[in-house]
């Protein structure tokens, strides 16, 4: 990743990380079931809940970015929630939130952004999306971040698991 592409994506991060202040999640180029990058904003200790008690496999917010692209309300997707992941989401700050689902280039990124106590506004989330398809585009044909972009990422507070 050449010096301008890093300081896109940081611009682009640090964006989607002030338009949700209780933290996003993005799994950048999803093929198969594994994305390249995840990038979350989310406290370490709802990222530790979250993998530990496997809600991946029932998390409504992923089931819906796989079958679907574009964006959506997490509450219309309350119906689908039958493992009650989002009522424990919202335990931990993550009343309110958006999903943004694209794929292009032949993968797929899904996203979440949460609100401690509001919905996103249609802008926001129409702001968000723009911002993911950019950093969709921007990590496209990247392997690897560099290991200063790791460090401006963890200055960022973003974890990134890399794949």
């Amino acid at each position: 990743m050449n010096k301008k592409h890093q300081r896109q994506v940081s611009s682009l991060l640090s964006r989607l990380r002030g338009a949700s202040p209780s933290g996003f999640a993005i799994a950048l180029h999803i093929r198969y079931a594994a994305p390249r990058y995840l990038l979350q904003s989310y406290a370490i200790e709802w990222i530790d809940l979250y993998a530990r008690r496997g809600l991946l496999l029932h998390d409504p917010t992923v089931h819906w970015g796989f079958a679907n692209v574009g964006t959506i309300r997490w509450s219309a997707l309350q119906p689908l929630d039958t493992h009650d992941v989002m009522k424990l989401a919202a335990e931990y700050g993550k009343h309110f939130g958006a999903c943004v689902a694209l794929e292009e280039g032949g993968s797929r990124t899904i996203a979440s952004f949460t609100h401690p106590d509001r919905e996103l506004t249609d802008e926001e989330i129409a702001a968000c999306e723009t911002d993911v398809h950019e950093l969709h585009r921007l990590t496209q044909n990247m392997q690897r971040f560099s290991p200063d972009f790791h460090k401006t990422l963890k200055k960022m507070s973003i974890y990134l698991t890399q794949n």
